[in-house]
């Protein structure tokens, strides 16, 4: 069909919906952006459920699915992703835990408006040292903490489900040669959503791309060393222990020790480390500032 027709037969579309007040969104959404609009079908590897989350919120947050919209149906989420309804309401109940959907009975599934609050900046002249790895360890000392803490009070079966699985994707990751940096960011974020505040995990998001800087310094580093590597390991492990158990004190004091450690880790590397690898991978831990 050529541009104009389809463009013709949109308007139409759109103008039916809205007699049958059906949502704009979900009616127009193959005919607005035709190009863009359509979803990639996910693959194995990564959790499906987070394939087709991260596609959904890379939609909402680039404006094309905008405040008030309604997400297509699950039916046709289902047809778009070439997946099971179990993993697109996986999917959706991951939206909504970070606040960029919610349920209207009856009706569906919307995109929720936008908070009205300025971003937060980092100086970029902090970025690039051994010092500013420690104090983005720091942040997440003060916020992880606490974020396992409420995981272990109110995480799900499928919630210590994703959590084991992020575990066991990290280890493999390490024993295959890799530096487990995207790995260990997934365990975090399972943990963060297990608390059910969107808050929390919205910051933690934002974070997200300092924190995986700084976790590409100190997996860097902690791979150096056998006895680093095997601290890093069993600290995931006592945080997950504790999580299963629903022991928030204990949840708490194991994620606090573990950013502790990995502060100690920091300050006792070898210099050789920081001159030759550490101080590379620091650079990048604030993106987009030196612009």
């Amino acid at each position: 069909m050529p541009y104009s027709g389809l463009s013709q037969y949109r308007n139409t579309a759109c103008v039916t919906a809205s007699r049958r007040q059906t949502s704009y969104a979900e009616t127009c959404f193959l005919y607005d952006n035709p190009m863009s609009q359509h979803f990639t079908p996910v693959s194995s590897g990564a959790r499906l459920s987070d394939q087709v989350a991260e596609q959904l919120s890379a939609e909402i947050k680039q404006g094309r699915l905008a405040p008030g919209d309604k997400l297509p149906t699950e039916a046709r989420l289902v047809e778009q992703f070439q997946v099971s309804r179990t993993v697109v309401r996986e999917a959706v109940s991951r939206l909504k835990s970070v606040g960029l959907v919610d349920s209207r009975q009856g009706s569906g599934v919307f995109v929720k408006p936008a908070l009205p609050i300025a971003p937060l900046h980092f100086e970029a002249q902090h970025a690039d040292s051994q010092e500013a790895v420690i104090q983005m360890v720091e942040v997440r000392r003060a916020l992880e903490a606490e974020v396992a803490a409420l995981a272990a009070q109110r995480r799900s079966a499928s919630d210590i489900e994703r959590i084991e699985k992020a575990v066991q994707a990290l280890n493999e990751a390490v024993k295959a040669g890799g530096n487990g940096v995207a790995e260990d960011v997934n365990f975090h974020r399972a943990i963060a959503e297990a608390t059910r505040n969107p808050f929390l995990i919205q910051t933690l998001e934002y974070l997200s791309q300092f924190v995986h800087g700084a976790t590409q310094v100190t997996r860097a580093n902690e791979a150096r060393r056998v006895d680093f590597a095997a601290e890093v390991q069993a600290e995931h492990q006592a945080i997950l222990q504790a999580v299963q158990a629903g022991d928030p004190d204990q949840a708490r004091q194991a994620a606090a020790t573990h950013m502790g450690n990995a502060i100690n880790r920091i300050r006792n590397a070898d210099p050789s480390f920081w001159v030759q690898e550490g101080e590379r991978l620091a650079q990048p831990l604030v993106k987009g500032l030196r612009h």
